[in-house]
């Protein structure tokens, strides 16, 4: 009898089959066709493992599966799964860790370019079929020999590191633990206090989980602290920034400019002021998606499903609980 996988979030049919393809024997897999909890219950019910992308998996939802045995993140962040009610009812939770890092440090790296430049802005207004050269929102800067504050320094943070050596740029990096300096050199960083990191930085990247402590840790005093010159990017998780306080500090010209691939409330509501400034570049969560990482990602997923499936351990470094 074969066993069940089911893919929680809302998944074109092609994508499903590109997922199908890959699935090792003894498995078959189900998909989520529209998006909300009460959807997800319905599938999750009798399946034997999930995977979770962009999905938030709340305890109700986990409380709904007859026989999971295992929750598995596409991806890294499981801020938005409930990890202690599943530990609770005994479902394994794994990731695939590092997985993504080298395409989210690429998108990095492109939003800053293109918040430093108006790149989306001038996008958007030739699309309209304005010429504006004339009328950019504020001043354009290069990103070379700039100053770049990297906050959070794991495996996407350092691949951001390596990615900018080639712009020459003074990166500083902000961690709880700091690498010891033989990394330090290698890498070509050096470790700041987030107050240092704030005022020095011409580039403000985002790399850290969410979590109580990093909750708002980007709010109306950090945009004070910035230098009225710098650009801030978000590829980490939404609620790293206060919106509200963006807006704000947009809209007064505190910064420079900002670039957003995460949001508190995902999808972004239609209505969101963010979506009204012109100092800001958003992208609906796409810096993971890379066709080209696609196979090996899953891949992996599957490998520690089958680990699971087999009565084997799921490999430390990808196991949450």
């Amino acid at each position: 009898m074969p066993e069940t996988i089911v893919l929680l979030d809302m998944t074109a049919s092609e994508r499903a089959e590109k997922l199908r393809a890959l699935l090792p024997p003894g498995f078959v897999l189900t998909h989520g066709t529209t998006r909300g909890d009460a959807h997800m219950k319905e599938i999750i019910a009798e399946a034997d493992y999930a995977i979770s992308g962009q999905v938030g998996v709340s305890a109700d939802v986990l409380r709904a599966a007859r026989k999971l045995k295992l929750l598995h993140k596409w991806g890294v962040g499981v801020d938005n799964i409930d990890v202690a009610a599943a530990k609770e009812l005994g479902i394994k939770v794994a990731r695939t860790t590092g997985s993504n890092a080298v395409p989210v440090a690429e998108f990095a790296l492109g939003l800053t370019l293109a918040a430093l430049r108006f790149i989306g802005y001038g996008h958007a207004e030739l699309k309209k079929g304005h010429w504006r050269t004339g009328h950019m929102p504020g001043d354009a800067y290069t990103l070379s020999g700039k100053t770049v504050g990297i906050v959070g320094f794991g495996a996407i943070g350092k691949n951001v590191a390596k990615l900018l050596k080639g712009f020459g740029c003074t990166i500083l990096y902000a961690k709880r633990q700091p690498l010891d300096a033989a990394q330090e050199a290698a890498l070509g960083v050096r470790h700041a206090s987030m107050a240092e990191l704030l005022a020095q930085s011409d580039v403000v990247s985002l790399h850290c989980p969410l979590t109580p402590e990093t909750t708002n840790l980007i709010d109306a005093a950090a945009f004070r602290a910035m230098k009225k010159t710098a650009v801030l990017v978000n590829v980490a998780r939404g609620g790293v920034v206060n919106e509200a306080d963006l807006v704000v500090a947009l809209r007064a010209k505190e910064i420079a400019g900002a670039a957003m691939d995460v949001f508190s409330v995902e999808p972004l509501p239609a209505d969101s002021e963010l979506l009204t400034l012109d100092n800001l570049v958003v992208t609906p969560h796409l810096a993971a998606m890379a066709a080209d990482n696609f196979a090996p990602t899953v891949r992996r997923m599957f490998a520690n499903i089958e680990h699971v499936s087999r009565g084997e351990p799921v490999p430390p470094l990808d196991l949450v609980v």
